[in-house]
């Protein structure tokens, strides 16, 4: 049953980005620079419904570079024993895995929640150039340590 819960929630998270895909088309400023997609907000949140489908913190994250999804991560500090396994944490480590290099220079988080303080300093430490949270998209700015 929880092996149909994570494919139940994959395939929402994929149809929020189809979805989603649409709205971004519409969301670039005067300037042309995209600022924050509520697409990739909305692939967050299925991060943070997956995470609550077995029983996980409330908490989604993805990774996002050149407007592709490099990482996905929901929480895992349940499901793992592991305090350190932040969404966006595991965000982060998803994309360095698949892209197969630590410097993710130029890619932005975003997070269903404000990042804690050591997240933040995970996401300075990969490279990550800005962060986004919430419903809002609130700007978050470039990570520090």
């Amino acid at each position: 049953m929880t092996n149909r819960r994570a494919v139940l929630c994959r395939a929402i998270a994929v149809l929020a980005l189809l979805a989603g895909a649409r709205v971004a088309q519409g969301q670039q400023g005067v300037s042309g620079a995209a600022g924050p997609s509520r697409r990739w907000f909305d692939a967050a949140a299925a991060m943070k419904r997956l995470a609550e489908s077995w029983g996980d913190q409330s908490y989604g994250a993805v990774l996002v570079l050149d407007d592709q999804l490099v990482g996905e991560g929901p929480s895992r500090v349940v499901k793992l024993r592991d305090p350190t396994a932040h969404a966006e944490r595991e965000a982060i480590r998803d994309a360095q895995r698949r892209l197969k290099r630590t410097n993710l220079q130029g890619a932005i988080l975003y997070s269903t929640s404000r990042p804690c303080a050591a997240c933040e300093a995970a996401a300075a430490a990969a490279g990550v150039s800005r962060m986004y949270f919430g419903e809002q998209l609130q700007d978050a700015g470039a990570p520090r340590r």
